[in-house]
């Protein structure tokens, strides 16, 4: 049994919808970020980083959302959802993976975290400003380089797409004008009409 702790509208829905995408046997732990439970005693044993997602599995405790969609790949080869035989087009996916946490979703949460990198709330009224061009360009690449066919590695399905469908939901929230990047939103547009993605946006919008 996997435990997945999650928190509505995060990046923790790339790996419940690779758990549905696996037929993982798993259950959810919500974490009310109004209610300051990613602080609590508790949840700071799961995930000392504060944050979601955190994976409790039979092996020990994963966080990071790359990791997390790996060890699901690797975890249920049956499903699919990775070259494992492979290792140079399953590093590939992992460089996208590796490009969604690290640059994309920090260019996101410059947003409404400014607090992560400056006390100044000037700072952070310039980082708000920024965003529009620094997630647009991020949106850009992936676009004209890193989106290889229907699917992030081509016409296979893989765990760089439900990473990325999170990611793209947040984009009109980000100031970008989505005609820009018409691959990425009609990638998020296939990838609504996948069971899994249906089934995970349900869970955590209902709990």
């Amino acid at each position: 049994m996997i435990t997945l702790y999650y928190a509505a509208h995060t990046c923790s829905l790339a790996s419940h919808i690779a758990l549905e995408d696996a037929g993982a046997d798993y259950e959810l732990k919500r974490i009310e970020f109004a209610k300051e439970e990613q602080r609590s005693p508790a949840y700071l044993k799961v995930n000392p980083k504060a944050r979601v997602p955190a994976m409790v599995t039979p092996n020990g405790i994963l966080t990071e959302t790359p990791a997390m969609l790996a060890f699901i790949a690797q975890s249920y080869p049956q499903a699919r959802l990775a070259p494992l035989d492979d290792p140079f087009a399953f590093a590939a996916i992992q460089s996208v993976n590796s490009y969604l946490c690290s640059v994309v979703h920090v260019a996101h949460a410059h947003r409404m975290r400014g607090y992560r990198w400056s006390d100044d709330p000037e700072a952070w009224a310039s980082m708000q400003r920024k965003v529009p061009e620094s997630v647009g360009a991020c949106f850009d690449l992936i676009e004209r380089e890193m989106l290889k066919g229907p699917w992030v590695a081509g016409d296979a399905y893989s765990i760089a797409d439900p990473y990325l469908f999170t990611l793209a939901q947040w984009v009109e929230g980000d100031g970008l004008d989505i005609t820009r990047i018409p691959r990425v939103i009609d990638h998020r547009r296939r990838m609504l009409e996948r069971p899994a993605v249906k089934k995970a946006i349900a869970e955590e919008l209902a709990n």
